[in-house]
């Protein structure tokens, strides 16, 4: 795993905060991490002992994923969220949800129908403060409106939420989710 840190990057601070809520999904059904970019969070979660699926439009960056998780269990699949159809993932029920630094609000009923009941989301993305950071993504439909999370997800009870900046070699104005599908 170090090796693949080195080449992938570290997990987000979140996903480590969430490590024991995820570790306990493993029965409920596979992890999917969707626009996984290189995989940090999805190595890190095939780390715990979950199966992972890791979703993204980027070739090369699922080669690199390919490349740094040959012995772990994690499935990758190349596909483009927003196409207008979302991939078809069979009917797989998932254990739990990431998404980190992706934002298709039209998604966000698919996504929370992934998930089996007592599964966890975990989300994390930029909002609208970032824009004073003076990188990453600037237009209005990929940033956050302050409290606007939760609501992209009404089905499901939150159990975390927060926002504002992360701590880190670069900064970055978020908002972080933990949410679970009722059983």
């Amino acid at each position: 795993m170090a090796d693949a840190e080195t080449r992938i990057g570290r997990p987000a601070p979140f996903f480590e905060a969430c490590r024991h809520e995820l570790r306990a999904t493993r029965d409920l059904g596979p992890t999917l991490d969707l626009a996984c970019g290189r995989g940090r969070n999805a190595l890190a979660a095939a780390a715990l002992g979950l199966e992972v699926v890791a979703v993204d439009r980027n070739a090369e960056h699922l080669a690199e994923l390919r490349a740094a998780a040959s012995e772990a269990a994690l499935e990758v699949r190349e596909a483009d969220l927003e196409s207008g159809n979302p991939p078809d993932l069979g009917a797989a029920r998932f254990g739990a949800v990431l998404v980190f630094r992706y934002l298709h609000r039209p998604l966000a009923p698919w996504i929370a129908s992934l998930l089996s009941p007592g599964g966890v989301l975990v989300y994390e993305t930029f909002t609208t403060a970032q824009r004073a950071l003076g990188w990453g993504p600037s237009r209005d439909a990929f940033l956050l409106e302050p409290g606007e999370l939760p609501g992209l997800f009404p089905d499901l009870v939150v159990e975390r939420f927060e926002e504002g900046p992360t701590d880190g070699p670069r900064p970055t104005e978020t908002a972080r989710l933990l949410a679970r599908r009722p059983r």
